[in-house]
């Protein structure tokens, strides 16, 4: 009895795909589908441990979106919720934006001047441990919640870094993360250039990057250095408002999804905001999203010089969703394509000028050899 209430259980799992197959598809799919039941009765029976059959249901489905791509994931009610609370700043976080890549979580970036980047955790960093917990075979909300917690606490990740042969431990401290989006300053010899680092593209970053400007328009300034290193990204129409800022005309981004409303241009209005003056963008491998359609958008225009490293390659956009068993999901439901029509996922976009990073670049530090780099090329 309780076989075939496990093979019912599966087969409704399944069913919704089998409509959308032919007939050979589909009795592949349901191959499939025996086969599932068959694995699954097989654990029931054999494995070493008592095992929740309703928790192996959820592995499952998650394993279904966590195949798609790294980004989409599923989570139960109890996962769903805790993930309201950070709207209501009841926990803290560490300030980290991050993936999964073959089944462990990876770095994106580390936010501007959040616990997570004071700490030293840099983008392309893997966490394998979590306090005490390993993080491999968990689900990337999973590995969320587990790092969030209340405002003051401290949590222990371990990291393995790219040609570092011994995992490193940080210590970090969760804090309520409130984003400043804009840092700036005038840089040069002559004090003729602008320097405005954007942290994010959150709700009110156009308003204050284009206020920055301005002000420095009013100044006889000969050009502007736009740093994204380490930007996560954010929101699609700040993305767009400042990439048209600089733009006279043309496609910013596409999108492009299995519904008509999904897919959709995005165009400059006319005017260039700086009329013209040259523009250097600081790009690295943490910089994503929105960060890569500005970018992208100005490097395809010709529009600016690309300096630094390429890019994290996230040209996705996800929904999260609600399910009637009160969890959800996040699924991506689009992708971006950048004016050449290039995508951006997992290829990201490469810099004009590459420049590595050579020393950890502060707000206020004069070893920050990108940085350096991009202030010789309009004095030369």
């Amino acid at each position: 009895m309780k076989k075939n209430i496990v093979n019912i259980l599966i087969i409704c799992f399944f069913l919704f795909s089998a409509k959308a197959y032919s007939n050979t598809n589909s009795d592949k799919l349901y191959e499939k589908i025996d086969l599932f039941g068959e694995v699954l009765e097989k654990i029931k029976q054999e494995y070493v441990d008592e095992i929740d059959q309703a928790d192996v249901m959820d592995s499952a489905i998650n394993g279904v979106l966590q195949s798609l791509d790294p980004y989409s994931a599923y989570m139960s009610p109890d996962l769903f919720e805790s993930m309201q609370t950070d709207s209501r700043g009841e926990f803290g976080g560490l300030g980290i934006e991050i993936g999964m890549e073959a089944g462990v979580v990876k770095v994106i970036s580390p936010i501007a001047d959040t616990p997570a980047e004071r700490a030293g955790i840099k983008a392309g960093d893997y966490i394998v441990r979590i306090n005490d917990e390993q993080v491999q075979g968990k689900t990337l909300m999973e590995a969320v919640k587990l790092m969030r917690g209340p405002v003051g606490t401290s949590i222990e990740l371990t990291i393995r870094r790219k040609n570092v042969k011994k995992s490193l431990t940080f210590n970090v401290e969760r804090q309520i993360i409130e984003v400043k989006s804009v840092e700036s300053k005038i840089l040069g010899k002559e004090k003729n250039i602008g320097y405005i680092k954007l942290k994010s593209f959150n709700e009110n970053s156009d308003k204050q990057f284009i206020k920055k400007i301005k002000n420095y328009e009013k100044q006889r300034l000969i050009g502007y250095i736009i740093d994204l290193r380490n930007n996560p990204g954010g929101l699609l129409n700040q993305a767009i408002a400042i990439t048209d800022f600089f733009l006279e005309q043309g496609e910013i981004v596409s999108t492009k999804g299995r519904r008509i409303s999904e897919t959709r241009k995005f165009f400059a209005r006319a005017g260039d905001g700086v009329k013209g003056k040259p523009v250097i963008v600081l790009i690295n491998n943490g910089s994503a999203s929105a960060s890569e359609i500005f970018a992208g958008a100005l490097k395809d225009h010709k529009r600016a010089i690309i300096l630094g490293e390429n890019s994290y390659g996230k040209g996705s956009v996800q929904s999260i969703i609600p399910l009637k068993n009160g969890g959800g999901i996040r699924l991506t439901i689009s992708k971006y394509y950048l004016p050449s029509g290039k995508s951006i996922s997992e290829v990201g976009v490469s810099p004009d000028i590459i420049v590595e990073e050579q020393n950890e670049f502060e707000f206020n530090s004069d070893k920050d050899n990108q940085l350096n780099y991009a202030v010789k090329l309009f004095q030369s």
